[in-house]
C-alpha cells in the first residue's frame, strides 16, 4: 500500500498519468518535459564524449596505429633487405663454391697430368737403362758365346785328338781333325 502511494505522488511529478499509457510509448512522449531533457542531456552527453574521443583518444589511438604500421612496414623492409643479402650471399656462396670445385678439379687434373708425365718419363727412363742393360747383356752373351764356341773348337779338337790317340794309338792328322771338328760344329749352329 505503501508503494502504490508513493507510486501515485511521483507518477504525476513525472508528468505520467494512467491516462498516457493510452496514449502510446511514453519514452517517446516528447510533450513532457521530463523526456525532453533526458534528450537534451543525452545529447549534450554524446556531443561531449564525441569530441572528447575524436579530439583526444582516437587521435592518439590513431598515432598508436600509424606508429605500429610504420613499425611493421620498416620490419617486412628490414626483412626484404636481409632476405635480398642472404640471397645475395647465398648466390655468392654457390660461385664461390663452384669455382673452388672449378679450381680442385683443375689442380687435381694437372697433378694427374704431371703425374702421368713423371711417370712416362721414369718409365722412359728405365726402358732406356733396360735397353742398355739388354744391349749390354747381349753384348756380354754374344762375347761370352763366341768366346765359348772358340773355347769349343779348342776343346772339341783337343777331346777328339785324344779319344782318337786312344782309340787307335796314333796321334791324328791336325789338318783332319781341324776340319772334321769344323764340320760337327757347324752341322751343330745350324
Amino acid at each position: 500500500m505503501r508503494l502504490t502511494r508513493r507510486l501515485g505522488l511521483v507518477l504525476p511529478l513525472l508528468g505520467l498519468a494512467p491516462a498516457a499509457h493510452a496514449q502510446g510509448m511514453p519514452q517517446l512522449n516528447f510533450s513532457t518535459p521530463l523526456t525532453l531533457a533526458q534528450v537534451v542531456w543525452g545529447a549534450l552527453i554524446f556531443l561531449a564524449l564525441y569530441l572528447l574521443l575524436s579530439r583526444w583518444a582516437l587521435p592518439k589511438a590513431t598515432t598508436v596505429l600509424e606508429k605500429r604500421a610504420s613499425t611493421i612496414a620498416g620490419d617486412l623492409e628490414a626483412a626484404r633487405m636481409a632476405m635480398a643479402q642472404a640471397d645475395g650471399a647465398v648466390a655468392e656462396l654457390t660461385a664461390a663454391t663452384a669455382k673452388a670445385r672449378a679450381e680442385a678439379q683443375a689442380a687435381v687434373n694437372q697433378a694427374a697430368d704431371q703425374a702421368k708425365q713423371a711417370a712416362a718419363a721414369q718409365a722412359a727412363a728405365l726402358n732406356e737403362k733396360l735397353e742398355a742393360r739388354l744391349s749390354e747383356a747381349e753384348t756380354q752373351i754374344e762375347q761370352a758365346r763366341a768366346s765359348a764356341m772358340a773355347s769349343v773348337h779348342q776343346v772339341a779338337s783337343e777331346t777328339a785328338a785324344t779319344v782318337f790317340a786312344r782309340l787307335t794309338g796314333q796321334s791324328p792328322d791336325p789338318g783332319r781333325l781341324e776340319a772334321a771338328v769344323g764340320a760337327a760344329l757347324a752341322a751343330r749352329s745350324r
